[in-house]
């Protein structure tokens, strides 16, 4: 089993040794030619020899093929009008002028008489070679031009199989060019959603901070009122007054800041729209608004409760002992 291998390799060294002695490339293939017919028995081919040299073009080991078997048609007299024999027909081939040389050569010793019957001999045998190996030779001419017809429609289909594949490669470019513009587009809109939901937390934590002021405002004009009330319970009409005019103002801004919300929230439906992937986002942004709100809500309903009960303490604490003076409420 290990022949072959070991048969290639002292093949391929040899090939190198006569690379070295022969830089001419027609020489060389030439000599290779003769390497593998008459040392190793096997049928140089153009592709064969090309394998083993890479040296030129694909023509030269065809020219030196041709002439390789020109001068061997001349010193056996042996027709082989095709290389690419079938493998019977080329050992068959290979002894016939393998004995012709022996013949030849025992030939030379002889005498002439016997030296024109081998021939004969050998002529007619050679013949009977030669019409069998034209018959064979033939049926190989047969089967190679229906390779050839197989190869051509093999090539005709991979011509279109590579047609399609260009396009559908084309395609897929314009795919993924569609893929990468839409990644840009997606991360445009990401960055504006997250400036948008920045400005909305500024603005947010704005109105919590104005909010904060505004009841802390509101529970510093409460205290002055309660001191306003214990120090002139006289003035309860005004200050009811002054009373619903804050409660008015305080109804006013509430309801700016429920339009800036509305508002918000609907710029935040618009960008939720566009970005499905951030809906939770907003939904907690959205949730953190309707707290705000009712925050709001609560704190004028406390003031709004608050204020009647001053007001009617206000009112009742003149009912008293006119004489008596009034004591400021603890």
């Amino acid at each position: 089993m290990d022949t072959l291998p070991v048969t290639e390799a002292r093949m391929q060294a040899e090939i190198e040794a006569l690379r070295a002695q022969y830089p001419e490339t027609q020489d060389l293939y030439r000599e290779v030619c003769v390497l593998l017919f008459f040392r190793y028995g096997l049928t140089p081919t153009a592709n064969k020899l090309y394998q083993l040299v890479r040296k030129g073009s694909m023509s030269a080991p065809a020219e030196a093929l041709a002439r390789f078997w020109e001068t061997l048609r001349e010193k056996s007299r042996v027709r082989i009008e095709h290389p690419d024999l079938p493998q019977k027909l080329q050992g068959a081939a290979g002894e016939m002028v393998s004995a012709l040389w022996q013949q030849a050569q025992a030939a030379a010793q002889d005498s002439l008489v016997q030296l024109r019957d081998e021939a004969r001999a050998a002529v007619v045998a050679a013949e009977g070679l030669a019409q069998s190996a034209g018959a064979r030779a033939d049926a190989a001419e047969a089967a190679l031009g229906t390779a050839r017809d197989e190869l051509r429609a093999t090539g005709e289909k991979l011509t279109e199989l590579q047609s399609e594949l260009a396009r559908a490669q084309g395609e897929v470019a314009a795919q993924q060019r569609q893929v990468d513009a839409a990644a840009v587009q997606r991360q445009e809109l990401q960055a504006a959603l997250n400036a948008a939901q920045e400005s909305f937390t500024r603005e947010l934590e704005q109105q919590r901070a104005t909010a904060r002021a505004i009841e802390e405002r509101h529970a510093g004009e409460m205290k002055r009122v309660l001191l306003d009330v214990d120090r002139e319970r006289g003035n309860a009409g005004k200050l009811q007054k002054e009373v619903e005019q804050m409660r008015r103002e305080t109804a006013g801004q509430a309801e700016a800041h429920r339009r800036e919300l509305l508002d918000r929230q609907q710029q935040l439906d618009a960008m939720r729209q566009r970005n499905g992937e951030l809906e939770g986002r907003a939904a907690e942004l959205l949730e953190q608004r309707d707290l705000q709100a009712r925050e709001l809500e609560a704190m004028r309903q406390r003031m709004e409760a608050a204020i009647p009960r001053r007001a009617s303490s206000a009112r009742a604490a003149p009912r008293g002992p006119a004489k008596k003076a009034s004591k400021p409420a603890p």
